[in-house]
């Protein structure tokens, strides 16, 4: 059961430095075998129900929800909402479209991750920047995949724009039905769900 605000523990937001090369390239390739037989078990699953949705956040951006990827069955024991922000590195205009089409293919980089429940691919917002908002099932889970994520988005963004908050203790849907039980645990305003607006699929 999520934590009510005044007894969850503190958000923790991340940044750089992450993971050196070696120990984040064997995460992902640990994660894309993983994500192989997810796939062999039909476990990886894309459903429809949060497409077209807004999410808002406290820094006054928000995003559409283009993708959802969510891992079936999960009940996860120590529940965490992980916000991942970045900005790609010369990606604008009908860029975006085609990044859209083709962060498909990342899917495997992630979802075998241990502890990896679910994710909302968010559009690019009003100052360029993606995001991702997960659950995850154990906040450290959570932080380490940062770390070696990181690492690969290092690669095609500038690091100082990768930036991410794990909020142990709570669900995503029960933040996405009411945004302010994320309140009041130090989340940096970019990471700060305030509002969710319902939109078409």
């Amino acid at each position: 059961m999520a934590q009510h605000e005044g007894t969850a523990p503190p958000a923790r937001a991340l940044a750089a430095p992450f993971a050196g090369p070696r120990p984040a390239g064997r995460a992902v390739v640990a994660s894309v075998a993983r994500s192989a037989a997810l796939i062999a078990g039909r476990r990886l699953h894309q459903p429809r129900r949060w497409r077209g949705t807004r999410l808002c956040f406290a820094d006054g951006t928000g995003g559409r929800v283009y993708r959802e990827t969510v891992v079936t069955p999960a009940a996860p024991a120590g529940p965490a909402v992980l916000v991942v922000v970045f900005r790609l590195r010369g990606v604008r205009g009908p860029a975006h479209t085609a990044f859209r089409w083709e962060s498909e293919l990342n899917t495997p980089l992630f979802a075998g991750f241990p502890g990896f429940v679910s994710k909302l691919w968010l559009a690019h917002d009003e100052q360029g920047r993606y995001r991702g908002f997960y659950e995850w099932d154990g906040p450290d889970a959570a932080q380490a995949y940062v770390l070696a994520l990181g690492r690969v988005l290092s690669l095609v963004c500038d690091p100082a724009t990768v930036r991410a908050v794990v909020l142990p203790g709570l669900h995503r849907d029960a933040v996405l039905a009411d945004p302010a039980a994320a309140a009041g645990r130090g989340v940096p305003d970019w990471g700060l769900l305030t509002g969710v607006r319902p939109g078409r699929g």
